[in-house]
C-alpha cells in the first residue's frame, strides 16, 4: 500500500469516529430536556389579611355635641360599624351619641377578618340634689346661671321633633330643678337649622318646643308655668355649614320667663 493510500485511510477512519461521537452527544442533550407541561399549575398565594383603624375627633364631648368618626382599611371588601351598619371601606361620618359609646369596626376580606375600636366619652351633667328641708323660698326665681346649669336645652335630629334619649335625660333633670323652684316660669324656644324654608322651620321649631313642653308636663311641671315660642331658622346659634353646627341649631331652649 502506498503512502498516499495510507494517509487517506487514516483520514477516513478519523472522520467516521467524529461523526459517531457527535451523534451520541446530540442524543444525550435531547434526552436531558424538561417538558414544562410536566410541572403542573403554578402555585398561588392567598389574599392578604385585612387591616383596619378607626378614630374619633374629639374623644370626649358634652351631651348633645357631635364627633367625627374616621376609618381606614386595606384588603377589606366588607366593613361594618356597630350601631351604624355597613359602610365604605374608607370614610368619615358625624355622629352624636347620647351616652358613652364604643364604636366597634369589623373588616372582612379574602384574607380573613380584623377588628378595630374607638371609645367616645359623653359627659352627662348631673342635676344637684336639693335637700328635702331646704327648698327655695316662695317667689324665688333664682339666677339665670343656676337655671341654665340645671335646665339644659334639648337637641333634636335632622327634620325631627321626636325627643332623643339625651333630650329626655336633660328634661328629667330640668323637671327636678323646677319642682324645687315652684315660682319659676319657663319660655321654651323652638329652633331649626338653616336648611328648608322659613315657614317649614317655624312649624318645625314649634313642634320641637311643644315636644319639650309635653315632656316637662309628664315629669310633673304644671302646664301654666310653661310658654312656647318658635324662632324657626331665624335665630342661629352657629352659622357654619356643617353637621356639628347644624346640630347646635336643632334644639328646644329653656329660659326664665320673668
Amino acid at each position: 500500500m502506498s503512502s498516499t493510500q495510507t494517509v487517506f485511510r487514516k483520514f477516513f477512519v478519523a472522520a467516521a469516529v467524529f461523526v459517531a461521537i457527535s451523534a451520541v452527544t446530540g442524543c444525550h442533550k435531547k434526552r436531558s430536556g424538561i417538558d414544562p407541561n410536566s410541572l403542573g399549575p403554578a402555585a398561588t398565594t392567598e389574599g392578604a389579611a385585612p387591616t383596619a383603624t378607626i378614630s374619633a375627633d374629639p374623644l370626649a364631648i358634652d351631651l348633645g355635641q357631635s364627633v367625627v368618626l374616621n376609618w381606614r382599611t386595606q384588603n377589606a371588601t366588607v366593613v361594618t360599624i356597630d350601631g351604624i351598619g355597613q359602610v365604605n371601606v374608607n370614610g368619615t361620618q358625624t355622629v352624636a351619641p347620647s351616652n358613652s359609646t364604643n364604636f366597634h369596626l369589623v373588616a372582612k376580606g379574602d384574607g380573613g377578618t380584623t377588628e378595630a375600636n374607638v371609645r367616645v366619652t359623653v359627659r352627662v351633667p348631673v342635676a344637684p340634689t336639693v335637700p328635702a328641708n331646704t327648698g327655695s323660698l316662695p317667689g324665688d326665681m333664682g339666677t339665670d346661671e343656676a337655671f341654665h346649669q340645671n335646665v339644659q336645652d334639648a337637641f333634636f335630629d335632622y327634620d325631627s321633633y321626636d325627643l332623643r334619649p339625651d333630650a329626655q335625660t336633660a328634661i328629667s333633670q330640668g323637671a327636678a330643678y323646677l319642682a324645687a323652684h315652684p315660682a319659676i316660669r319657663v319660655v321654651i324656644g323652638g329652633y331649626a337649622d338653616e336648611r328648608g324654608s322659613a315657614e317649614y322651620n317655624l312649624a318645625l321649631g314649634e313642634n320641637r318646643a311643644n315636644s319639650a313642653r309635653s315632656a316637662l308636663i309628664a315629669a310633673g311641671v304644671a302646664p301654666n308655668r310653661l310658654r312656647v315660642i318658635s324662632y324657626g331658622k331665624e335665630k342661629q346659634f352657629c352659622t357654619e355649614e356643617n353637621e356639628t353646627c347644624w346640630q347646635q341649631n336643632r334644639r328646644a331652649q329653656f329660659s326664665l320667663d320673668r
